[in-house]
């Protein structure tokens, strides 16, 4: 395929990212849309920081208050983890209502952050607003399949005239396959309780749309942060924030709701749920809450994908201060960093535009098996060639790896793990990829590499990973 006919692919998916965020007639665009003003609020929060207090302290500061920082970004999951899954599996409505309050609060706390912008009180301001960010991680996850779903099943999918379609009868999707780009993507998979094959929502392109938006949104509402904060000044843009975020309510309360008890059924404990009553819904979700704290998480698939996703999560993070530490040894002017940071954004954009055409010839565990196969030839080249300006192909490819890999592990979350769940499994599962970045971060600032020396570490990490995870669904293939 020539570059002309790759862009052109490029810009459809682009189109077809865009017009999933202006058609709100479907579920899945007004989760598009609350997604779109989530992210531009984070990213106008973040532009109204600079100046403040927070960046008082220069990129090249002693490795401990880097080291504290890192520590820091782990509370935010410290206070969401343990109450919020379990909260927004409680009853049907719970995840409409967390995003809207995700939102809520981030809109209500912008005005006395502008107050105290220059004050001691911005950090604890600050950090209450990455923690409703980090509410919003954890229900988007829950919240893709259920909208997904809600337009191939016909849940509340509108007809062509505007009414309301009928109850669907088996397992076929209502209405003409959407036309590849756009609508709601197909695909065939194995059930996680039967095994056999079954059409459902390609979620993995859905979560990659989402990402796509994610980055354009960013890109776009960076400019007019920028220049309310040089024209006027950080209460300015943090009241556009507060608008933004506002904004975000209001589209997140256009969400519908699904009863749980629909999809109940999906999931390694679903064998019990094929013989509910229809009168029993809510006694069975009932029952099946108070066993939840005992019931593993979406079975073996789930927790053999955490691995690579893990591992690649890791080298993120390390070669972020990889390069930091690394540049600051070697005297490298400041835009090399900005350089290399700038690559590795590019690499993730690149990588989300890449999942829906990977999608069509390889499931979800073969892309998490090539992301981690990608990081290790980018770092196997890094390491063996050394030059300082091979480090951004390093970056694109790394940044490309995890952005294929993070739309495959929600998808396999999404599918194996019981809606009713779902809550609960992205609060564990962030958590744990939250970690495993500060803890590739750490060893990034702690272990004094060079750059050459820190790519064949990352080389030989990400080539144990991918035989590691290989092997392993291997053997539970054989078990199975």
């Amino acid at each position: 395929m020539g570059v002309r006919e790759q862009g052109d692919r490029f810009r459809r998916l682009i189109r077809s990212a865009v017009r999933d965020l202006f058609d709100q007639d479907r579920p899945f665009g007004r989760l598009a849309l609350a997604h779109v003003l989530m992210t531009a609020g984070d990213t106008m929060f973040a532009i109204s920081l600079a100046g403040s207090l927070f960046f008082s302290i220069s990129p090249t500061a002693a490795k401990d208050k880097v080291l504290l920082y890192l520590l820091l970004t782990m509370g935010p999951f410290a206070v969401v983890a343990p109450s919020l899954g379990p909260l927004i599996d409680r009853s049907r409505g719970a995840r409409r209502a967390t995003l809207v309050a995700s939102a809520l609060g981030r809109a209500v706390l912008c005005p006395f952050i502008a107050r105290d912008i220059h004050s001691l009180l911005l950090f604890p301001e600050a950090f209450l607003m990455l923690v409703f960010s980090k509410v919003y991680l954890v229900t988007k996850g829950a919240l893709v399949p259920e909208m997904a779903e809600l337009e191939v099943v016909g849940d509340r999918r509108p007809a062509p005239d505007g009414a309301v379609g009928p109850e669907p009868v088996g397992p076929e999707p209502v209405g003409p396959e959407p036309t590849p780009p756009y609508g709601t993507p197909l695909v065939h998979v194995d059930d996680p309780v039967t095994g056999e094959d079954v059409v459902e929502p390609d979620l993995a392109t859905l979560n990659a749309r989402l990402g796509l938006l994610a980055s354009l949104s960013g890109f776009v509402a960076a400019l007019p942060g920028v220049a309310l904060l040089k024209l006027v000044g950080p209460a300015a843009v943090l009241w556009a924030t507060a608008a933004v975020f506002a904004a975000a309510v209001a589209a997140g309360l256009r969400l519908p709701v699904r009863a749980l008890a629909r999809r109940a059924a999906r999931g390694p404990a679903a064998a019990a749920a094929a013989v509910m009553a229809p009168d029993s819904d809510e006694t069975w979700l009932d029952d099946q809450r108070d066993l939840a704290v005992f019931r593993p998480l979406g079975g073996a698939e789930v927790a053999l994908g955490l691995v690579p996703m893990s591992v690649l999560k890791g080298l993120l993070g390390f070669l972020t201060f990889l390069f930091a530490f690394g540049l600051r040894r070697e005297n490298a002017a400041t835009w090399w960093f900005g350089l290399l940071i700038g690559a590795l954004t590019t690499g993730a954009v690149v990588g989300v535009l890449l999942v829906g055409r990977i999608r069509r010839v390889l499931d979800e565990q073969q892309m998490l098996t090539g992301s981690l196969w990608l990081a290790a030839g980018a770092g196997v080249l890094g390491g063996l060639v050394g030059a300082r300006a091979l480090q951004a192909v390093v970056a694109l490819a790394v940044g490309a790896a995890g952005a294929m890999a993070k739309p495959s592990f929600d998808a396999l979350v999404q599918r194996h793990v019981r809606e009713s769940d779902q809550g609960r499994a992205f609060a564990r599962f962030e958590t744990r990829l939250q970690l495993m970045w500060v803890t590739g971060s750490l060893l990034g600032v702690v272990l004094s590499l060079s750059i050459p020396t820190g790519n064949l570490v990352m080389a030989g990490v990400a080539m144990t990973g991918a035989l590691s995870y290989m092997s392993s669904r291997a053997g539970a293939a054989r078990a199975g």
